[in-house]
Order: C-alpha cells, then sequence, then structure tokens
C-alpha cells in the first residue's frame, strides 16, 4: 500500500515557507491507518501542467493507491488543482468535495470558496484538500470513512484504520 501526500503551491515549492499541509496528510494517515503502508511526499507547484504530471506519474508509474493533495483548490488564478484533476481523472467523485465543503462551512464562511474534489485513476484514488493543516483534519475526517471501502472496490491496496480515531466503514457480507 502506498500513500501520496502532494503539497500544491508556488512558495512551498521554492523555499519561499515551510511546507506544513503534507506533514499534516502524514500525521493524520500514521495516527488513523494501523495496516503497514509506504509514504511518498512531494511539494510541487502550482499549475495545470506540474499537478497533471505528478498525479499521472504517482498513479500509472509508481503504482500508488491513495493520493492525497492539498492546495491549489481556491479561486486565485494560480490555484488549477481542479482543472489538472478533470484531466487526470478517469471518474469524479463529487460526494468527496461536497462533503467537505459542507462539513468546512462550520468553521469558516470562505470554505464555499473551495473547489476541491476526487476521483479515480486506475486503482488510485486521488482526494483534493485545502492547504490549511486544521481544515485538512477536517475534511479527512469528514470523508475517511468511505476511504478504505472505495480502495476495495477499486481493486487497490487495502487499509485497515484505528476505530478510536476513524471507523472504515465497509458493508458487511450476507
Amino acid at each position: 500500500m502506498k500513500i501520496a501526500a502532494v503539497t500544491i503551491s508556488d512558495r512551498a515549492s521554492d523555499g519561499t515557507y515551510e511546507d506544513k499541509s503534507g506533514p499534516a496528510i502524514l500525521a493524520y494517515l500514521e495516527n488513523a491507518v494501523t495496516s503497514p503502508w509506504e509514504p511518498i511526499h512531494k511539494i510541487i507547484p502550482d499549475g495545470i501542467e506540474s499537478v497533471s504530471t505528478t498525479l499521472k506519474q504517482l498513479a500509472d508509474e509508481d503504482g500508488v493507491d491513495l493520493i492525497l493533495t492539498t492546495g491549489g483548490t481556491g479561486p486565485s488564478p494560480r490555484d488549477l488543482t481542479p482543472e489538472a484533476m478533470e484531466l487526470v481523472m478517469e471518474k469524479e467523485l463529487r460526494g468527496f468535495g461536497e462533503l467537505m465543503r459542507q462539513l468546512s462551512l462550520k468553521e469558516v464562511p470562505t470554505a464555499i470558496l473551495s473547489r476541491q474534489t476526487a476521483g479515480i485513476r486506475g486503482k488510485s484514488l486521488i482526494i483534493n484538500l485545502p492547504g490549511k493543516p486544521a481544515s485538512i483534519k477536517t475534511c479527512l475526517d469528514a470523508v475517511f470513512q468511505a476511504v478504505p471501502y472505495c480502495l476495495d472496490l477499486i481493486g487497490a491496496g487495502r487499509i485497515e484504520t484505528d476505530p478510536d480515531v476513524i471507523v472504515a466503514f465497509r458493508p458487511k457480507a450476507k
């Protein structure tokens, strides 16, 4: 099982500021996922080409099962993660973005500006998260229950979670 955290930020990629979002994703996963997994962390600049190329490489060449991006989902001119996702994903899973925005809206009124989504490419699940560490936790808490079963359905690696952190939903066998 390979899981990637991809920070999408011009300033973090050029060293202007420290990436705190990618490490926040990895810390969440270390706490929530109990089965063995290999972490991959990348920091890339904003842009359709940089994001789509990275996501394709992770899914197609590196065989990453779960790809969690952070950043590039807002309305500013350089926020192009959703546009890159459109080029990469084979199936969009709109419910992820809808739920993340709905729950984030309870914390900040600017959550309506977020354009995060999720989708599938081959046997990889890609989820776009916001760029702030606190928002990352809010969003992962909201959607992670469905992630293990989604990975099962698309033929990706299997993950188990710590039920004290997040209870993964899988339908009971009949």
